[in-house]
């Protein structure tokens, strides 16, 4: 077993406001954890903390049920990939890979085995000899996993592992510590400002924001349910439309109707939305929820945004199209075959369904209610 549990864990330098602020988070055995978050947020600072690499200023970290607030680093049974690789220049990389385990006094004839088994795992067999700038970067990044993988440790750490990395050979390296994760089922905590490495590597995700937890769930959960406008930005590419506007009362029930948008809240109940009326509130909708003809929207209530067009993205699969509206930019993700020139206004239409709205003030989602959030997701699985 390789359970993680911060209680309330804390970091604060002086008597400076807190960097990581009371974080309640328990990374199950197996489980690929993601720490996601912008730079500053505390993201690596608590990772720092689970390593001992920092001191912890409040809170409680125990790994298996043991507290490990003041156990030192070398003795915590957790092996870390940094940013940097972090190699020895003048060592091979079977020396590279050897040299924790010498430290720790094992045995030649395991740490043989084990430099072999762990040289064959991740291809790098035939480069045991090698010195590190005789490899590439995806070829370092490997020799920096496998010098963690050979500890056979209880936790692995990873901070911002994948920075350095070009476009290509950050998604092959990507999918190794995928296959790596799924094959060696051991626990791990990953930290990333790259929402593509956390939607796609994480178990769940942990969003930070001003070194607090602003949202903990599997990837598509967040996705979809995201906790607050934060949450809603940051996880997305591009990001969440939000337009801040009066919340009002309609025939139908609530809604929004401003110039440039026009946006139905079937998912809602009106006790639901009389709290927020007549005051300004957040909408959302994804880019990917937006089209420009009434059928793509799909069954059901539709509402509209109006703009101008002013930059066409063609991507191959797609293109994006950034439009200016009376509330600010809005950008959908539209079909490759999309002929619009800038300039041009359009009509994006979306289904009542793909709406979100968030408090004005607190910024904090409004849940939609249980049934019409069930009838969202039957729509969904229509389109």
């Amino acid at each position: 077993m390789s359970v993680v549990t911060l209680d309330k864990i804390s970091k604060r330098y002086g008597s400076a406001s807190p960097v990581v602020d009371a974080v309640d988070l328990t990374i199950a055995d197996g489980e690929f954890m993601v720490l996601l978050g912008p730079s500053g947020c505390g993201k690596s600072t608590t990772l720092r903390m689970i390593a001992g690499l920092e001191a912890i200023s409040a809170g409680t970290l125990s790994m298996d049920g043991r507290v490990m607030n003041h156990v030192p680093a070398k003795d915590r049974d957790i092996a870390m990939v940094f940013q940097s690789y972090a190699l020895y220049p003048h060592m091979s990389v079977a020396e590279n890979l050897a040299f924790g385990l010498r430290r720790r006094k094992v045995g030649t004839a395991e740490i043989d085995r084990r430099v072999k088994e762990v040289g064959d795992l991740l291809g790098l067999g035939a480069l045991l000899a090698r010195k590190p700038s005789a490899l590439s970067g995806g070829q370092r990044q490997r020799v920096a996993l496998g010098r963690a993988m050979v500890r056979e440790p209880m936790v692995f750490l990873f901070d911002e592992p994948l920075s350095n990395l070009d476009a290509a050979l950050r998604v092959n390296t990507r999918n190794e510590l995928i296959k790596q994760h799924h094959r060696l089922g051991s626990t791990m905590i990953y930290v990333t400002h790259d929402q593509v490495e956390a939607m796609t590597m994480g178990t769940r995700i942990c969003v930070m924001n001003g070194g607090k937890v602003a949202q903990i769930g599997a990837p598509l959960e967040v996705y979809w349910h995201p906790a607050d406008t934060f949450v809603a930005r940051f996880l997305g590419s591009p990001p969440m439309n939000l337009f801040t506007a009066p919340l009002t009362r309609t025939s139908e029930g609530f809604g929004f109707a401003t110039p440039g948008l026009t946006a139905p809240l079937t998912r809602w109940s009106a006790a639901t939305l009389a709290p927020h009326a007549d005051r300004p509130a957040v909408f959302g909708v994804r880019a990917e929820d937006l089209h420009l003809d009434r059928a793509a929207a799909g069954p059901g209530p539709t509402g509209t945004i109006r703009g101008r067009a002013f930059a066409i993205e063609p991507l191959g699969a797609e293109t994006l199209v950034v439009c200016e509206t009376a509330l600010g930019e809005c950008t959908a993700r539209l079909p490759r075959t999309v002929a619009l020139r800038p300039g041009e206004e359009v009509d994006l239409l979306f289904s009542a369904s793909a709406a979100y709205v968030f408090d004005g003030a607190t910024g904090k989602a409004i849940p939609a209610d249980e049934t019409a959030s069930a009838v969202r997701g039957v729509l969904r699985s229509l389109q």
